[in-house]
């Protein structure tokens, strides 16, 4: 492995998510996804690594922006990494799969992630983020009322039909993801989902 990825993955020591270790997790995710390969037939040796190279993109959040799929991906793909493993390192969140180890790292990483004792963010934590995001998005004027999903990796903001047209609504989508990167403190990407519906009724006798 080349050693620009080696000293990125040991800043990954001194990175915690959600309250947990994510070098640790990292290590589990390449061990769990390893064991699932040799279960099924896949490649071990690329799953293994998808595994422990797929938050590799969390050292450098806070230097470079974007979702740290994408930022692991472009390291991955720098530094000689395979393209299977790189795939398996961009798609872990991801519901479609290029390959049986890119699925395989992403069961990993869920088993990890969703295991008892593995995040520690208190339910207090949790409802005030939440909070937090929904009222970013209501003080937009036209915003009726939004919803924070995923456990808060996506908003669903209802607009007034009345106050916003179709063009507004892209206008009002990047100004709410622009107001949330600069006002609240969260790990990862939220996805802003504006929402403009018109009914018509009439009743048939």
């Amino acid at each position: 492995m080349d050693p620009e990825l080696i000293r990125l993955l040991g800043r990954l020591k001194y990175r915690y998510s959600y309250g947990e270790n994510v070098l640790t997790h990292s290590i589990e995710v390449g061990l769990l996804a390893g064991m699932l390969a040799s279960e099924v037939g896949a490649n071990v040796q690329t799953a293994r690594a998808g595994g422990l190279l797929h938050d590799i993109g969390k050292a450098l959040t806070h230097e470079i922006p974007g979702p740290h799929a994408e930022i692991g991906y472009d390291l991955t793909t720098r530094n000689g990494v395979g393209s299977l493993v790189c795939n398996c390192v961009l798609e872990h969140h991801d519901d479609d799969h290029s390959s049986i180890e890119s699925f395989l790292v992403a069961a990993a990483d869920g088993i990890s992630a969703a295991r008892p004792g593995a995040r520690k963010e208190s339910v207090e934590q949790y409802t005030r983020r939440l909070r937090e995001l929904e009222d970013t998005a209501n003080g937009f004027e036209g915003v009726q009322r939004s919803f924070a999903i995923q456990a808060g990796r996506e908003v669903r903001v209802m607009v007034s039909p009345e106050d916003v047209d179709d063009v507004a609504c892209a206008t009002l989508a990047r100004d709410i993801a622009g107001k949330v990167s600069r006002d609240l403190q969260f790990p990862g990407q939220i996805k802003v989902t504006v929402i403009r519906e018109t009914r018509e009724e009439s009743i048939a006798r």
